[in-house]
């Protein structure tokens, strides 16, 4: 395969589908603004699989190969999706470790906005991790990324796998790895970064109630609110009104 022609191919045939009123309405979502060709992701998918369905000789690494092309050119925000859509399909099993080395560096040079990241992170690293469970806790490895994107991408890459069934067994990740993220970046100065810990731990909640109560109380004197509100969504109302009344208070002193 000649990869540089039909990476031109494929960013030819998305941006035919372009549609200049849905991407006005895209902007709407990214309050910094974004280069937007007005693609839906369905279609950005398809296209991808579309491509691969003619072609399934097409081994992994040449996939991997193709969404490096990809990746390099794109100037705008549904061609990074489209990079990768194009691994999404092989990423359980077809794809090694090597995969998440690729992941950092897009996240450290190619994501430019939440959307890119939690794409990556719900639709490319979530298969890959069903089929690697043993390789998440390397995520941990993101916290101390300079990029805000990694950093948001060390809690949400792992927020279907705090408690998930996989197989015939139960994967539960582990409480410590939730709270010790979330420690650790909860001050971060990146509001999405501080989003993401409240996201991680809304889905812990209701998997260890009574221990993420207990963490928010402690911390509830110094953690973000938008953290933290988010960190209360799925919790009963009683505990939910009693720790906002916290934050409340904090923010009345």
């Amino acid at each position: 395969m000649n990869t540089e022609a039909v990476a031109e191919r494929l960013l030819e045939d998305l941006a035919i589908r372009a549609d200049s009123a849905f991407a006005h309405s895209t902007q709407r979502y990214f309050p910094s603004g974004v280069a937007v060709l007005g693609v839906r992701n369905a279609a950005v998918a398809g296209l991808a699989n579309d491509y691969f369905r003619e072609r399934p000789e097409v081994p992994a690494t040449t996939r991997l190969l193709l969404a490096e092309e990809v990746l390099s050119r794109a100037t705008h925000h549904e061609e990074i999706l489209l990079g990768f859509a194009l691994l999404h399909k092989v990423a359980k099993k077809d794809l090694g470790p090597e995969l998440l080395d690729h992941c950092l560096r897009w996240l450290e040079t190619r994501v430019s906005n939440w959307a890119q990241c939690d794409d990556m992170c719900l639709k490319l690293l979530y298969p890959f991790f069903l089929g690697h469970l043993d390789r998440i806790p390397r995520t941990r490895e993101w916290i101390g990324s300079e990029s805000n994107w990694a950093r948001r991408a060390a809690n949400v890459a792992v927020v279907k796998f705090v408690r998930r069934k996989v197989g015939d067994s139960t994967f539960e990740l582990p409480l410590d790895h939730v709270l010790d993220n979330c420690v650790r970046l909860m001050h971060d100065e990146d509001v999405y970064v501080q989003k993401g810990c409240g996201w991680l731990l809304k889905v812990a909640a209701p998997v260890h109630p009574e221990e993420v109560a207990a963490f928010l109380r402690e911390w509830s004197g110094e953690m973000p609110r938008v953290t933290f509100r988010y960190a209360t969504e799925k919790m009963d109302r009683q505990t939910s009104a009693a720790l906002m009344s916290l934050e409340r208070r904090r923010t009345a002193e």
